[in-house]
């Protein structure tokens, strides 16, 4: 019989191996930028003594390697706050429009997965559910990685895509929206207490390919928390218990998160403001028609490649909000 709190003892080691290697590695990228500053001195230095001109378009691109990489790890600096280091859990739900919101939903579903991808990081889908025609009503997913959720954070609000619907006959230019809300996945024991009685559990199947693999047990949860109206499911365990188990997990995540921002004026900025998934919400623009252009709203961070941007090249959008969140910040504490 395993000894009590033998596991919490092993997650708690794992989580701390994980920090000290990420810490590790945030060093040895400080002495690598170092090295690379010293060399592009050094390549200075030698076209003024040699009075070289060819050597500069070789000093240029050392440069521009260099203020990259020192962006980079700058913006590591800005991901200090109590939970950022943690998995991220992504929640998207298509807004009113049926199809065309779903099929967009779909289309940021597949835009996170690739940035995840280009980040080393693991997609988990925690819940999901199909559009009727096309897409997804809404899907909920982990992102497995250090500092996932200080990245994603950035994407928390309404999204809205303008272009020629592909369902639309008439060809019509349609603008939809789908909202974004994303929590840490926090592993330690937040001290969050829940009374069952303010809890509404229920249990529906778990969506599946068709043929053998669709579950014929009622094994997916949904948990209402009727007091807040916070409303968490997971279908991806085996046994209702354990998706049971991983729901209440992020339901405590989000009191917990909520319980630490009570004294604030608002709770939004950890929760995210529930606002309605329409005109004037969103956070974010993205028009394919008649010209391209993705703008964020709250950075005027813009980039003219909007497929690039639906293939998981977010991190602009990111490192703005970053930026960004920092000078609101420090502009409220002077």
């Amino acid at each position: 019989m395993e000894e009590p709190g033998f596991w919490d003892d092993a997650d708690k080691t794992q989580a701390l191996m994980k920090e000290l290697k990420n810490l590790k590695d945030t060093v040895e990228t400080f002495h690598q930028l170092k090295t690379r500053y010293e060399d592009v001195e050094t390549l200075i230095q030698i076209g003024y003594e040699e009075n070289d001109p060819s050597l500069l378009p070789e000093v240029s691109e050392a440069m521009d390697e260099f203020i990259q990489r020192m962006e980079e790890l700058k913006l590591k600096t800005l991901l200090s706050e109590e939970y950022d280091r943690c998995n991220a859990i992504l929640t998207l739900h298509a807004g009113a429009g049926g199809t065309e919101s779903c099929d967009w939903a779909g289309m940021l579903s597949r835009m996170y997965q690739k940035w995840a991808d280009k980040k080393g990081f693991q997609v988990e889908i925690l819940d999901f559910l199909d559009g009727e025609e096309a897409g997804l009503k809404s899907i909920t997913m982990e992102i497995n990685g250090y500092n996932a959720y200080g990245y994603l954070k950035s994407e928390r609000g309404v999204h809205r895509l303008v272009r020629i619907s592909p369902f639309n006959a008439a060809g019509k230019r349609q603008t939809s929206f789908v909202s974004c809300d994303v929590m840490p996945d926090i592993e330690e024991d937040t001290g969050i207490e829940i009374d069952e009685k303010d809890l509404r559990i229920d249990t529906y199947h778990s969506s599946g390919a068709g043929g053998q693999h669709v579950n014929k047990t009622s094994s997916a949860v949904r948990i209402t928390h009727i007091p807040t109206n916070i409303v968490v499911q997971c279908q991806n365990e085996r046994s209702q218990l354990q998706n049971k188990d991983k729901a209440m997990k992020m339901l405590k995540a989000k009191l917990y998160l909520l319980k630490q921002q009570e004294n604030q004026e608002k709770i939004s900025d950890i929760r995210g403001e529930v606002k309605e998934i329409g005109w004037g919400n969103q956070i974010r623009s993205y028009v394919m028609q008649p010209y391209t252009m993705v703008k964020d709203h709250r950075t005027n961070e813009e980039i003219g490649n909007a497929n690039s941007v639906l293939d998981g090249n977010i991190d602009p959008f990111i490192n703005a909000y970053l930026i960004w969140n920092a000078q609101k910040k420090s502009e409220v504490i002077s």
